[in-house]
């Protein structure tokens, strides 16, 4: 059945979303267009918006055969997606196994080293103070979510993060780290937004080379390569 795209909702620095005819559902589509820094450094990564959809929609496929809910509803072109409508929970649940990037900096530590354990962080989603880092306690006080549904989101994010660890180590990829976002619909706690090469940091199991978004931030040549190279990984095959 075709989807009528209406009237832009809204556009962020990787994504657009648009209404549909149906008010449950929206378009989600993936741009070219990367970020860093808190947008202080901006570029275009030749066909990013396919790959990530791509990718995002096979893990999202994944996900729900373990009984992980999410808003991924199909794909409806290279760089579209059908989705649940979601009220987003404005906390960024970032799923850490191994010291990297800003973890790296607080500890003044060397990356690569793996954590005992997974370790759960989360931010605040507000680009005006830089999405600071925000305790379980101060989203309790804020009202961002309630108890249960913090604990609801805590072991959604672990789930996610032992199946995605198995599925991308058989592929040869180490899952350094990740961010995850929820919202609300129907009154279920879904998984939404995307899981990317953008969203995660991942290594070459072998070779610890980084093939993700890593590259663009630190001015690493082989960006576009690099995501290609994930998407033949996970799908087992080139972009379409």
């Amino acid at each position: 059945m075709n989807v009528k795209k209406g009237a832009k909702l809204y556009e962020g620095k990787a994504k657009k979303m648009y209404l549909t005819e149906n008010p449950e559902l929206l378009i989600q589509e993936f741009k070219d267009s990367a970020t860093a820094f808190d947008g202080a450094k901006k570029g275009t990564i030749r066909g990013k918006g396919a790959i990530n959809n791509q990718i995002s929609a096979h893990l999202f496929r994944y996900l729900e055969s373990y009984h992980i809910p999410t808003h991924f509803v199909r794909t409806l072109s290279d760089r579209e997606m059908l989705v649940k409508k979601v009220e987003i929970i404005p906390v960024e649940v970032v799923v850490r196994n191994v010291v990297a990037g800003s973890l790296a900096k607080r500890l003044n530590e060397e990356e690569g080293r793996d954590l005992p354990e997974p370790l759960l962080e989360f931010y605040l989603k507000d680009d005006a103070l830089h999405d600071p880092m925000i305790t379980e306690e101060e989203i309790l006080e804020r009202g961002l979510a309630t108890a249960q549904e913090l604990e609801k989101i805590k072991r959604m994010a672990l789930k996610v993060n032992a199946v995605l660890k198995d599925f991308f180590a058989r592929r040869k990829l180490r899952l350094v780290d990740f961010k995850l976002e929820f919202g609300r619909h129907g009154g279920e706690i879904l998984l939404a937004d995307e899981i990317s090469p953008d969203t995660c940091r991942l290594w070459d199991a072998e070779t610890g080379e980084r093939l993700d978004k890593d590259r663009f931030r630190r001015d690493l040549p082989g960006v576009v390569e690099a995501y290609r190279e994930v998407h033949e990984r996970v799908l087992g095959g080139p972009v379409v």
